[in-house]
């Protein structure tokens, strides 16, 4: 487990990409099985510990220290693991007796990944404390806080399942793209991953598993782009306001794909259950009503619920709009050109089919007609445009080139910082994460929330402004004194129940911090609602 902590505590504080992969790399070429593995599982998401909450790391604490202590401390910090690792009491300095001949360690011993892993696992929700409590008092501050970020599931170490496989790919050799086919086939600790990858056994076998294939993405389009690039070389279709994903069918198994590869199959049923037999497809997850996209927080109501029941189903009816075929039987189809896929495509959908349809090719005869469709695409809920080259493969990651997304312009306004919370990570020390207010007369209503669109300098000085303006505080939360503005910029708004103001921001972010504005200037809540799609 020192070792493992170790490497978390590195990657945090590494904020190189290529310091972290070369970490990574280190760490999977001299820790042996099944430790290696479990830890792999743990960078990449795919290690949960269901009977373990974040309630039961605050009472174990609370148990052991003052809770009046304890509750300064984390609103100090801002961070249950950190806080319950550094405020820990060292157990008592006398030393166990030796453990006689042929027994075991002592119940101080450090504990190894495997075994955290094993124990875990199989405990129930009443015995998780029973065991965290001695491995805390085994290990050191660093071993608490990785120990208590591996259970609680949340590491935020600035590291994503990607970079992880990325790392593996660069120390073994192998191809990242090979590695993500496989991907899905395995299951940890990854022994017969990490055979394969030190050349030590043939390559994992997924020919009947419905296996991920890794994504081929868009580069944005960038002013002056369009200048090198000739329209009888592109197809154009629309870039619809949902979420990426993919549907694969093999050996009589259905799976239902994000972007990112996770299985999401279990919030839509109805979807999984309409994938056909022996194809692995590419399109976009949206709810549509009578032939027409719905608002993406419509959407947001089944990607919030594991387990939809048939109410929710019946009113956020699930569609994929399909892109792409990169599968279809036995054939793979990437290879292709595009516009071959495309053709194999329609041949192959034929009339229409449940829960399923086709994205329809946009006909244009230059880029200007062609900005011209997609300046009027907001009213119609559509993002923006996908441009395609005709005869490029489909091909893993994001290429230069092939592919590229040219969204309509984003959303602004003028809002209020209201209030202000610690970040993750790195960022843990800083307030980072603010929530913005418009006016409703002479109140100030929470409109919405970001915590990017900064540099590290402006960060640097918004945790300053934050502090000195601090006037209240709930828990973790600071309330400031009305007087900054920031310039939020954002992609549409929705009519939501849930938020006091009655509308909900698509991807906001910070767009500009505005020193110079009076906060008394700052844009209406009157002024968003009619920006609401």
């Amino acid at each position: 487990m020192n070792r493992f902590a170790e490497l978390l505590d590195a990657l945090l504080f590494t904020p190189s990409r290529n310091g972290k992969l070369r970490l990574m790399q280190e760490y999977f070429a001299a820790t042996p099985d099944p430790e290696r593995g479990w830890a792999l599982a743990a960078l990449t998401g795919e290690l949960s510990f269901a009977e373990a909450k974040p309630s039961q790391v605050r009472d174990l604490a609370m148990a052991r220290v003052d809770p009046e202590l304890f509750g300064w401390s984390w609103d100090f910090v801002g961070d249950l693991a950190e806080t319950v690792a550094l405020i820990w009491p060292e157990p008592s300095p006398h030393p166990d007796p030796p453990p006689l001949a042929g027994e075991g360690g002592t119940a101080r011993d450090v504990p190894t990944l495997s075994e955290i892993v094993a124990t875990l696992q199989g405990a129930s929700r009443a015995e998780v404390g029973a065991h965290l409590a001695p491995w805390l008092d085994a290990l050191d501050a660093t071993g608490r806080w990785a120990l208590l970020k591996l259970v609680t599931g949340a590491l935020r170490i600035g590291v994503s399942a990607r970079l992880a496989k990325t790392a593996l790919a660069e120390w073994s050799g192998v191809e990242l793209d090979r590695i993500e086919e496989v991907w899905h086939g395995l299951t940890p600790p990854y022994q017969a991953l990490f055979e394969w990858l030190e050349g030590r056994a043939a390559p994992p076998d997924i020919a009947e598993l419905p296996t991920f294939c890794p994504l081929m993405l868009a580069q944005p389009l960038e002013a002056g782009d369009l200048e090198g690039l000739e329209p009888n070389d592109y197809l154009a279709e629309w870039k619809w306001d949902g979420i990426r994903v993919q549907l694969v069918e093999r050996g009589g198994q259905r799976r239902l794909y994000s972007r990112s590869g996770d299985d999401i199959g279990g919030a839509f049923p109805d979807i999984v259950a309409a994938i056909p037999d022996g194809v692995t497809l590419d399109g976009e997850l949206l709810v549509l009503r009578a032939g027409e996209v719905a608002p993406f927080n419509d959407l947001q109501q089944r990607l919030n619920r594991k387990s939809p029941d048939a109410k929710m189903l019946r009113d956020y009816p699930a569609t994929v709009r399909l892109y792409d075929m990169l599968r279809e039987g036995s054939d793979d189809l990437r290879p292709l050109p595009f516009a071959e896929r495309r053709r194999r495509l329609e041949a192959w959908y034929g009339a229409p089919r449940p829960a399923l349809d086709l994205s329809p090719m946009i006909p244009f005869a230059d880029w200007d007609a062609l900005k011209t469709l997609r300046d009027g695409a907001r009213e119609r809920g559509i993002e923006g445009i996908m441009l395609k080259r005709a005869d490029s493969p489909y091909l893993a990651g994001r290429p230069k080139g092939p592919w590229f997304k040219w969204k309509r312009g984003a959303l602004t306004i003028d809002a209020v910082l209201m209030y202000a919370q610690r970040g993750n990570g790195r960022r843990s020390s800083f307030y980072s994460d603010y929530t913005f207010g418009a006016w409703a007369g002479d109140s100030l209503v929470p409109v919405g929330k970001a915590y990017s669109g900064f540099t590290d300098e402006e960060l640097r000085r918004l945790d300053k402004w934050v502090r000195d303006n601090t006037t209240n505080r709930f828990g973790p939360v600071r309330e400031v004194m009305p007087g900054l503005v920031l310039e939020i910029a954002f992609d549409s708004v929705h009519r939501s129940n849930r938020h006091k103001s009655g509308v909900a921001m698509r991807f906001p972010r910070v767009h500009r911090i505005r020193w110079d504005k009076p906060y008394r200037e700052a844009d209406t809540l009157a002024t968003l609602e009619q920006l609401v799609t």
